[in-house]
Parts: C-alpha cells; sequence; structure tokens
C-alpha cells in the first residue's frame, strides 16, 4: 500500500501489526496514575470506540498495558509504516488544496526533525500535543483526504467530530484544543481528562498544525536578546546570555545567541534533546563538564566570541557555580517548560534525569517537592546574580509564577508583592512590538522547493524595506530589526522541517507580504503558500504573566480578545482556526487562539487575506490601546487615519493630582 493508499484507508478494518517500542526515539516521560478503578474502565471504552468491536478482544489488554506503563493511551499500534514529513502538497491526496494543505502542516509537526516526542504525537512543551492518539491521526486524515471546499471539518480536542455541511468561504477545519469549564482547569485536570481521552494539551501551535521547528520561536527570541542588550545600553557582543531547555520549548536561544551576536550557555538535562540540536545546528559546542564550562565561558567572553554553547547537566548548578567563579551574567532567563512542572516540563537539581523520570510516575509528590526546593534554589542564585547586574527576565514559561508557588524568593516588597523581576512581554515585547502590531507572521511553501522559500523572502524583504521608506520614527528600529533578520534568514539555516520562515510584521507588513506572494503565484513565480502565525502575538492571546502582561487596567485576566480573534479571523477568511486552553504558561492559565490561510493565487484568497490580516491583528492594538497604552493609541489611530470604516473607542486620560 502506498502513501496516499494509506491516508485514504483511515483507520484500517483488519488490525495492523504490533509496532515494537523505539527506544531511539525521543518519548513523553510516563504521567502519574491518576484515574480511579472506575475511570480507567472509562478510558479503555473511550479508546474501543474507534475500532470495529471484533478487535476489542485483542485492543483492550494491549490498551490497558499502554495505559499502565505510560499513563496514557496512544495506540501505538496504528502508528502509520510511513514516514511522517511535510511532504510537497501535490503528494496528498485529496478533493481540496485547502485540506491538502492543513495535512501538510499537521505531518510538519510531527516530523521526528521537528517533534518532541513523535511517537507520542506531542510537538513541544514536554505535552504539546497533535492528537491524543494514532486513531486521531488516522481519521483526520482520511477525513481530509474527502473533504470538499463545501465542507469544514470539526476537532474536538484532538478528536474528529466530523465533516459537517458549510460553504467555500468558512473554515476548512475548526479546532478547539483543552476548552474546560473554569472550575476545572487545574493541573490535575489535565492529568485526568487526558488520560481519560476527552481532552488535550494543544501547546499554542502543536494542536493548530502551525509549529515550524525552532525556527518559530528564534527570531521572537532574537528580538528579545537584542533589545535585552539595549536595554542594558550594551552591545550583545561580547557579553553574555544565560538561559536553559533545548527541547521542550524548541532550543531557540543558542541560535538566537548567534544571531544577536553574544555568547550564549544553554542548560539542558535531556542529552538526547542536547544531541538533536546540535546535530542540526543549532547550538554550537557542548560541554558536560562543569569546571570545563567556566574555563570556556569565561574565554568565550574575553575574546568576545558569538558562540553558543550547550550544558549537558542542569541549570541550577549552572547560576550557583558562575555566582562562586565570579563570572558575570549580562542576561538571565529561563525556558524549561514550566507551565507543566510536575510532568517533565522542569527537572530538579540533585537527580539525574532518569532518576527524576522515575520520581515523576513513581511518586508525584516527592517529586513535587524536589521541583519547588530547586526553584527555590534557582531562584536564590539568580538573586545573587541580579544584584551583581545581571538583567534577569521571566521568557513566559512560568518561571516566575511557579517559583513563587514553590515559596522562592521572588516577590518585591517595593512592587507590593509583584515579582522582582519582569516578563520579557512587560520590558520589552509588549511596549516594543506588540502595542505597535508588531508580532510573528509565518508562511510556509507547499511545494517543498528551497527556492520557492528564497523568493518568499526576497519578496518579503523588498516589501519591507519600501514600506520602511514612509514608516514613523516610532517603528523604523522594528522594521529594520526584521530587514536584518530576513537577509540572514538563508545564512542562519533556519530551515527544520517545512520550507518556513518567520518575521515580526504588523498589519500592513502582513498584508501587503502576503498580496504580494499571492500575485507571484498567480504568475507562477512560486507555488502555494501556507500564512499564519504563533499564537504569540499582538491579539491572539490572552495571557496575564506573557502576552497581556503589560496590560494595566485590571483586564489582563480577562480572555475576550483571545475569543474575539477567533470568531473574526473565521468568518474573515481563515482557512483554519484553533483556540486552546494553556498554551505556553500552563493550563488554566491562558487562553489562545491561531489560524492557517492558504494563498492559491486567486482573486478570492487576496480579498480574504486584505480582510482577515487587518483584522487579526488591529482588534488587539484596539484592546491595548483602551487599556491605556500610549504606543497602541498610537498604533491604531495610525490605523484609522489609514481605514475610514475602522472606528474604535480611545480611552480619556485623567490626571493622577485628582487623586491627591
Amino acid at each position: 500500500m502506498n502513501f496516499k493508499e494509506e491516508i485514504i484507508q483511515g483507520i484500517p478494518s483488519e488490525l495492523p501489526s504490533v509496532k515494537s517500542y523505539d527506544t531511539d526515539v525521543n518519548h513523553a516521560p510516563k504521567r502519574k496514575k491518576i484515574l480511579t478503578a472506575e475511570e480507567t474502565k472509562l478510558a479503555l471504552k473511550n479508546a474501543l470506540r474507534y475500532f470495529d468491536p471484533k478487535h476489542h478482544a485483542t485492543l483492550l489488554p494491549e490498551f490497558k498495558e499502554e495505559l499502565d506503563t505510560y499513563g496514557r493511551i496512544y495506540m501505538y499500534r496504528y502508528r502509520p509504516d510511513y514516514k511522517i514529513f511535510a511532504r510537497p502538497i501535490s503528494e496528498y491526496p485529496g478533493k481540496s488544496e485547502q485540506a491538502k494543505a492543513i495535512m501538510l502542516m499537521i505531518q510538519n509537526n510531527l516530523d521526528h526533525a521537528v517533534a518532541q516526542h513523535p511517537h507520542e504525537l506531542i510537538t513541544y512543551g514536554g505535552n504539546g500535543a497533535v492528537f491524543q492518539n494514532w486513531a486521531q491521526y488516522r481519521l483526520v486524515m482520511y477525513y481530509l483526504s474527502q473533504m470538499t471546499d463545501e465542507q469544514t471539518l470539526v476537532m474536538y480536542s484532538g478528536h474528529p467530530l466530523g465533516l459537517f455541511p458549510s460553504h467555500k468561504e468558512a473554515p476548512r477545519v475548526v479546532v478547539t484544543n483543552g476548552m474546560m469549564i473554569p472550575n476545572y482547569s487545574h493541573p490535575d485536570d489535565w492529568e485526568r481528562f487526558n488520560a481519560l481521552g476527552v481532552t488535550q494539551y494543544g501547546q499554542m501551535t502543536a494542536g493548530s498544525y502551525m509549529y515550524i521547528g525552532p525556527q518559530g520561536i528564534v527570531h521572537g527570541t532574537t528580538i528579545t536578546v537584542l533589545n535585552g542588550f539595549r536595554k542594558i545600553k550594551k552591545s550583545p557582543k561580547g557579553g553574555l546570555f544565560v538561559t536553559s531547555g533545548l527541547g521542550g520549548m524548541s532550543g531557540a536561544q543558542p541560535k538566537a545567541g548567534t544571531i544577536a551576536g553574544c555568547v550564549t550557555v544553554c542548560a539542558e538535562v535531556n542529552k538526547k534533546a542536547t544531541h538533536t540540536r546540535h546535530s542540526q545546528g543549532w547550538v554550537d559546542e557542548v560541554i558536560s563538564d562543569l569546571d570545563k564550562l567556566v574555563e570556556r565561558t569565561k574565554k568565550a567572553v574575553a575574546n568576545k566570541e558569538t558562540v553558543s554553547i550547550a550544558y549537558d547537566g542542569n541549570i541550577v548548578d549552572v547560576w550557583e557555580k558562575f555566582d562562586t567563579e565570579n563570572i558575570h551574567i549580562d542576561l538571565g532567563s529561563d525556558q524549561t517548560s514550566l507551565h507543566n512542572p510536575w510532568a517533565g516540563g522542569y527537572y530538579p537539581a540533585g537527580l539525574s534525569y532518569e532518576e527524576a523520570n522515575e520520581l515523576m510516575a513513581s511518586n508525584p509528590l516527592a517529586f513535587k517537592q524536589k521541583v519547588q526546593e530547586s526553584l527555590r534554589r534557582q531562584t536564590e542564585a539568580i538573586n545573587k546574580h541580579t544584584a551583581k547586574g545581571t538583567y534577569f527576565f521571566d521568557y513566559g514559561n512560568a518561571f516566575l509564577l511557579e517559583a513563587s508557588r514553590a515559596g522562592a524568593d521572588i516577590l518585591s516588597e517595593e512592587k507590593n508583592k509583584e515579582f522582582k523581576y519582569p516578563s520579557y512581554v512587560q520590558d520589552i515585547m509588549g511596549p516594543m512590538c506588540f502595542d505597535y502590531g508588531f508580532g510573528p507572521f509565518r508562511w510556509v511553501c507547499a511545494s517543498g522547493k528551497p527556492e520557492d522559500l528564497a523568493i518568499t523572502d526576497q519578496i518579503a524583504c523588498d516589501v519591507l524595506e519600501d514600506i520602511m521608506k514612509n514608516s514613523p520614527d516610532e517603528i523604523k528600529q522594528q522594521m529594520q530589526d526584521n530587514i536584518t533578520w530576513i537577509k540572514g534568514a538563508q545564512e542562519n539555516k533556519l530551515v527544520v522541517g517545512s520550507q518556513a520562515r518567520i518575521l515580526y510584521a504588523d498589519a500592513e507588513g502582513r498584508m501587503k507580504i502576503a498580496s504580494a506572494f499571492n500575485k507571484a503565484i498567480s504568475e507562477n513565480k512560486i507555488g502555494t503558500v501556507i500564512l499564519g502565525r504563533d499564537h504569540h502575538d499582538v491579539s491572539g492571546t490572552d495571557s496575564p504573566y506573557r502576552e497581556t502582561s503589560n496590560i494595566y487596567d485590571g483586564s489582563r485576566f480577562t480572555a475576550d480578545m483571545a475569543i474575539h480573534n477567533v470568531i473574526g479571523d473565521s468568518f474573515r477568511g481563515a482557512t483554519w482556526v484553533s483556540i486552546h486552553n494553556g498554551g505556553g504558561v500552563g493550563w488554566g492559565e491562558v487562553i489562545n487562539g491561531g489560524f492557517g490561510m492558504v494563498l492559491d493565487g486567486s482573486t478570492e484568497a487576496q480579498q480574504r487575506l486584505e480582510s482577515m490580516l487587518f483584522w487579526d491583528v488591529n482588534n488587539g492594538i484596539a484592546r491595548r490601546s483602551w487599556a491605556r497604552n500610549e504606543e497602541a493609541i498610537f498604533a491604531i489611530k495610525r490605523a484609522m487615519n489609514s481605514y475610514p470604516n475602522l472606528k474604535v473607542t480611545l480611552p480619556n486620560f485623567v490626571d493622577e493630582k485628582l487623586f491627591n
């Protein structure tokens, strides 16, 4: 059976052969045992409903063993025999080009070069899943192969609810992930309901089929590092950036540090993750000995090298060792998956990777205590460095939040019990980018041709340079950073998986770049292009400790904006839309939404991109301006001047003297 035939087959009528457990693949840690006996029975019944009853007697003990061994039912037997990666769009079976594009993006998310735990269908973040099990994957690919442009596939936390009649202008797929009733959105709720097979954690772009490998976060990290050094009035050259995490949250920091031009030290406890990023060229050197790391770091800083170093070990040890050795850290952060602290997102100091995985499953309470003890140690070491001048920021992974919950010395008396350190959105990305409408705009060349990507890079660069000629002074730096980025994109070898690119653009930039792509497609200069973005953006995400952390009118704990965003995108022309609970900073901590849009060179695609991309950005600027963010007020006034049909409610400012 060839690739197309296996896709069209869906869930096979006869049992596939049992798949052996591949120890060479990076697997998800065992999830803790949380189901009661009755709930275990329910989880098994839920899993078996995908299959003909004639197979239930065979599959029942197999699924029970998976649940007992791994804490989840992944249905390994149903992993396809073909290799999963983003093929050229022409190789997918189907009746709809839009559906084929979605199949391409799903397979890109599960490519072994891209996904963190591919056999568990987890793309990144330790638990950011595309699907809960392989039956869902097979069924979704089948539905997409059968879909017409007058149907919509409804996705229910990884489960394909079915194909429904719709119309050509409707989204082809509508995705929800983990949308819980609020009182059932605690970490253990995710463990329980995910084990039951009724919900999943889609992260931000995993369950939205829009992950493009570590490149997706590299650009934002590069801008953050550059502006972090600008903030402390120091050139990145010769500066030291210390952070952690090369697996769960993509491992973008070393590459970003190299592009910015500093010395980066990034600790990672999982040697497989380190090996993957080193083999892909995302980190230059790997060191396993702490003393050798000290020696190499001192040399790199003294020589003002541009180099990235991965430390095979725990970040807590690095912070403590660099303190005793008096190594000055300019920028410090953390990128472990602390949104998922009790199930492999953060590994405590004092335990090996293997010991931690064992304790996590066998004694969750003891593991939690170890994690919180480690967070207290890490915070104590960070505080010693910041007292010596280090600029530390939370990189949106819930480090400050979980450290505070662990009882670490992380709250400031001077700031009315707020965190001692800012979120990078509060100090850097919010006022410098998001409030002006600049956020992560992505595209994928569906042909799979590197030459198509090179043409789109040039198109994007030409568009940005043209826009910059008349840009106001307030956004010239953002424009120049993106022009510099796109010019170096090919040289920096950012592609992992699909032929994809990312840059930060505002509504004007996104619309003009997309229009230029659509024109090039109509002229047969390039093939189909798939647009998207990270949910970590201007409008798509309500996250009080990250994306909306620089909202100060008291509304940062509301989630109206994210819901407005996805509803608006869905009727303005998005090819698919998604809304998630929990992406980026943790289950119950954030609501985030995304989209995908297929450009095929048609006039209809042109109309859709103009309508949807304008809303997708300005929805958020309007909300930010109402919060009295002056940069956003500037941006929305500029948008209203350009589009007379746009009428946004603006705030009046109150004189502080009235309260004296």
